[in-house]
């Protein structure tokens, strides 16, 4: 039994923006898990059409009930193919891509067709639809929840690194991370309570400047 994706999302770029920002994604702050890409092949054909394949390495952290099940030496890196069909002329991008080791243990297949939102022609709408299936005896099911879930949580951070390349391209601010924001939360509360705790000393400090001169009156 295989476990089914179908997605669909919108990044409010054109496409000729998103195109450029597709072959720029990595790195970004929630690219983390990928560490390396490089292009194995790339050919333009006579109909115009770029045709790429790309080797990326991923970090591949199993669940620790899987981890139990394979010897400690097994690699924790995935070593995924891309390949990548641009169709200028119709503005489409399709993108094949699948993992080539750890196969017996799982293998994730994703298609994503990247084209110009039917509602807006200066968005660009990407449909994925991804495969997840295990040949392991006694855990398969277990193991394609945790693919499936593992895709999920990997789509929403692809299309925050998409949105963060697209607005560094168009020259804006990108959105803060999440630990960005959390590190410059825990610093103004820093600043907050250094300035309280100052302020309550120098209040402290009059008051008993206050009380002594009150006790020299009355002596």
């Amino acid at each position: 039994m295989v476990k089914y994706f179908l997605g669909q999302s919108v990044l409010r770029s054109s496409w000729d923006q998103v195109f450029a920002a597709f072959w720029q994604r990595y790195p970004n702050p929630y690219s983390k898990h990928v560490l390396t890409e490089d292009i194995v092949h790339r050919e333009v054909t006579p109909d115009q059409k770029l045709l790429s394949r790309r080797l990326l390495t991923k970090t591949n952290r199993m669940p620790r009930w899987a981890e139990r099940l394979f010897p400690a030496n097994v690699a924790h890196s995935v070593y995924i193919l891309e390949d990548s069909i641009v169709d200028p002329q119709n503005q489409t991008m399709t993108t094949f891509t699948w993992n080539i080791n750890h196969a017996r243990l799982m293998v994730v297949e994703e298609r994503c067709v990247y084209c110009v939102n039917s509602d807006n022609s200066g968005w660009t709408e990407i449909r994925r639809e991804a495969w997840v299936s295990s040949s392991l005896f006694g855990v398969s099911r277990a193991v394609q929840e945790f693919g499936l879930a593992r895709f999920k949580s990997n789509v929403t951070k692809t299309m925050k690194g998409f949105e963060y390349i697209l607005a560094k391209l168009q020259g804006e601010a990108p959105s803060k991370t999440l630990v960005e924001t959390a590190k410059e939360a825990k610093e103004k509360a820093k600043e907050t309570a250094l300035a309280a705790t100052e302020k309550a000393k120098d209040l402290a400090s009059k008051a008993a400047t206050k009380k002594q001169q009150q006790h020299q009156q009355f002596v």
